[in-house]
């Protein structure tokens, strides 16, 4: 339970943790802001470390000068397409020895099929979206491999996704973030940031289950 509530105390407050690492350790946050992103996205077991938010308080920093905008964007990008792929990667290696396929009765082969099936026609724009929801970008890679997708495929839409998630919530902080409101009101962005994507995942999967 402490380690839970550190870790929600260290999401809702990534602002001030960030702040003093800077003052304590200079240039190392660089190393430790590619390791948050990174293992967010490339460890399936690790999905409750801070993304978004942690994004548009990095911005922010930039903003105030406390970080380089390029050398951030650049690590925080590289970080976030090789974490999707290495989680892809994992799911691709270790899915079929998981489930030892016609032989476990955790496999079904029909449902394989369509998942590769669902992958291989929609999994460009479910890579791109999962990307602003939490929990669902750190699982979404590893379906990816486990259900086959083409790695190529997977490949383009992920650095379209990793582009279009690091630049628009970095630039976003960048450009807003130390807005009088937006300081006054952070801890409410943060939480939006958390809960708003994943809201909007469950009301889409919601509707289509409706209307299947």
């Amino acid at each position: 339970m402490d380690i839970l509530l550190q870790l929600l105390d260290f999401i809702l407050h990534v602002d001030r943790y960030l702040a003093v690492f800077v003052a304590q350790h200079g240039a190392w946050v660089y190393a430790l802001l590619f390791a948050i992103i990174f293992v967010e996205t490339g460890l399936v077991i690790m999905p409750f470390l801070p993304g978004d938010s942690l994004l548009f308080i990095v911005g922010t920093m930039c903003g105030a000068e406390l970080l380089s905008l390029p050398l951030t964007v650049a690590l925080l990008l590289v970080a976030a397409v090789l974490g999707d792929q290495t989680n892809y990667t994992i799911g691709r290696y270790f899915g079929p020895r998981v489930f030892q396929w016609e032989d476990s009765r955790f496999f079904s082969r029909k449902g394989f099929d369509q998942a590769h099936a669902f992958y291989e026609k929609y999994g460009g724009i479910t890579i791109i979206l999962a990307r602003f929801m939490p929990f669902i970008r750190t699982f979404v890679p590893f379906v990816a491999g486990v259900a086959e997708m083409t790695r190529s495929k997977f490949t383009l839409f992920n650095v379209v996704g990793g582009v279009i998630w690091v630049v628009g919530l970095t630039l976003a902080g960048y450009l807003f973030g130390n807005l009088p409101f937006v300081q006054t009101h952070l801890s409410k962005i943060i939480w939006a940031l958390i809960f708003v994507p994943g809201l909007i995942a469950v009301l889409g999967a919601w509707r289509a289950r409706k209307a299947a």
